[in-house]
């Protein structure tokens, strides 16, 4: 299992990974930031590249924010080769 933060931009016109900036990946995310859906997509959208079940995805922290700490069951590497 690896913690890996995320900077999540909501109300995106595509949900899409943007890369990697300071250590933090960016991604854009289609769903507002309203009742937990930009977060059920964040999810939907890690789980889908990194070919995992959504179930597997878990958020740690920052919940409200748009940085968030999640916790994955692949090792760094694993998930670095798989979002690049």
């Amino acid at each position: 299992m690896s913690k890996i933060t995320f900077r999540i931009i909501p109300n995106a016109s595509t949900s899409e990974l943007v890369g990697k900036d300071n250590g933090v990946w960016k991604i854009r995310i289609s769903s507002p930031p309203i009742d937990g859906k930009a977060n059920k997509e964040l999810i939907r959208l890690l789980a889908d590249v990194l070919d995992l079940a959504p179930s597997e995805i878990e958020i740690l922290k920052g919940h409200s924010s748009k940085i968030k700490t999640l916790d994955i069951p692949l090792t760094k590497e694993e998930i670095e080769e798989r979002l690049i």
